[in-house]
């Protein structure tokens, strides 16, 4: 079974998909950076769980052969912005950071006093929030304990979230020296009239400036973030974004479809409903990425990544060894993933964790002498062999039947001969190909290809409730 010629979605029109094919999947859904899926973590896996899950890998054998990958979570922002879903904390007064960095390496050592000093890293991401909100100096305190704790490995993938606003050529020059290689900065769209919408004022040329300067220092890849279905932009306005985004040539476009769900997210109720374009023009406007990058030469990785074909993203989904976490598609390989300040969500082992989700909270328990997990997850034998299928879907667009009954000890077509009848419809739908081997989602398919994961997972297809998601087109 070889994998989708994707490249070929370029040429595909919209008006391939039919009405009724759309009114179908017009429906909300996980974007699967885990299974089973965050709003299933449960407040009895507590941090007596999580610790016995650090001595567990402690204890394997060759754990130094699988190096950890780190996440690190900053909540701190110095402005609103409307879209925003993230866990965050709105404040000007920098010297929060201080006070947030003495926490952050509690916790660090409690982690390594259960884990052992030392351990191997190959990943690690500063997320948030804005990360850059921590001044230069914050900057190499926090990196330096990282380095006094954990091993880091050359030619890791050390990455950094940036806001445009609260950068220059200068700081940017500190991040190279910190040994960060990989930035990400939050565009989300070009347009004034869209920045104005959503709160988020920052010119063009000013992103410009800081990519050219990025490439001048030398750092690996470049990432900028975009959004589409934001209030006041349409088709035309968002085709404009796309044609200045082909100037910038980043090495990496994460490309969201903004999820409007108020109800869930204060900050959304800013955005007024009649201000956001209707789904048809979000189709057009996905339509419009696909056919413009790629035709620039970017490979289409997943759902929402692209990448220059020479970037390490790329060379991954060519290779078969793309992976997903909690940051998007990723490039190394699935390893566990420890997760520090306010409500960051790691994986060790067959386990889920997530902290609370408030700075008082977070204080509180290390106050304390305790680790901060709230709620997680430990992952049954059905959990496991279904993450695999569903990660193999999202990221290869294929999954081969031998493969997973090997891994699984199990007969795929007798555990999964509800779901194979509900891809035989898709199949008819033109969404999949079914045979004696295995799954192929099509070039259409990818369109929908968080559909086709959905119908593997369990807890979704018991719990019809889908409001807490995003829709999935």
């Amino acid at each position: 079974m070889t994998s989708p010629q994707t490249n070929n979605l370029a040429s595909r029109p919209v008006d391939v998909m039919s009405p009724d094919l759309l009114r179908r999947y017009d429906v909300a859904g996980p974007r699967y950076t885990s299974y089973p899926t965050a709003d299933r973590f449960v407040e009895a896996f507590g941090e007596s769980d999580y610790l016995q899950a650090l001595q567990q890998r402690r204890e394997g054998v060759a754990v130094k052969a699988y190096p950890l990958s780190l996440y690190i979570h900053i909540p701190f922002c110095e402005a609103l912005c409307y879209y925003c879903a993230c866990n965050k904390i709105i404040t000007k007064h920098h010297e929060r950071g201080a006070e947030y960095l003495r926490y952050l390496e509690r916790e660090v050592a409690l982690n390594v006093a259960h884990l052992g000093a030392g351990q191997t890293v190959s990943q690690l991401h500063l997320g948030g929030g804005s990360p850059t909100f921590l001044n230069d100096d914050e900057l190499r305190a926090l990196m330096a304990m990282l380095r006094r704790n954990f091993e880091f490995a050359p030619g890791g993938e050390y990455s950094i979230e940036v806001d445009p606003r609260t950068v220059t050529a200068e700081r940017l020059n500190t991040l190279a020296l910190l040994g960060f290689n990989r930035l990400s900065f939050g565009v989300q769209d070009f347009d004034p009239d869209v920045q104005k919408a959503v709160h988020r004022i920052q010119p063009a040329q000013q992103v410009f400036d800081l990519v050219a300067a990025s490439r001048a220092l030398g750092f690996d890849s470049v990432n900028i973030d975009l959004i589409y279905g934001l209030p006041m932009q349409t088709p035309e306005t968002f085709e404009r974004t796309l044609a200045q985004v082909v100037d910038l040539r980043p090495d990496r476009i994460a490309l969201y479809g903004y999820a409007h769900l108020p109800e869930r997210f204060k900050p959304q109720r800013r955005i007024h409903s009649q201000d956001l374009p209707p789904a048809s023009a979000k189709l057009v406007m996905l339509s419009s990425a696909l056919r413009v990058l790629m035709g620039a030469g970017y490979v289409y990785v997943g759902m929402d990544h692209f990448a220059l074909p020479n970037d390490a993203l790329a060379v991954a989904k060519r290779q078969g060894r793309l992976h997903r976490n909690f940051q998007g598609y990723s490039t190394q390989p699935d390893c566990d993933l420890i997760a520090l300040g306010v409500s960051a969500i790691g994986h060790v082992g067959a386990t889920f964790s997530q902290n609370v989700k408030t700075l008082e909270a977070y204080y509180d328990l290390l106050d304390q002498g305790r680790l901060p997990v709230e709620r997680g997850l430990a992952l049954s034998r059905d959990d496991l062999v279904r993450r695999t299928i569903i990660m193999a879907l999202m990221c290869q667009g294929h999954v081969l039947f031998e493969s997973v009954e090997v891994a699984h000890l199990l007969d795929f077509k007798k555990y999964f001969a509800t779901e194979l009848q509900t891809l035989a419809d898709m199949q008819a739908q033109g969404l999949v190909t079914l045979d004696g081997n295995g799954i192929q989602v099509t070039e259409l398919g990818w369109f929908f290809v968080r559909g086709v994961a959905m119908v593997f997972d369990k807890y979704l297809q018991a719990d019809r409730t889908r409001a807490r998601f995003s829709k999935i087109i």
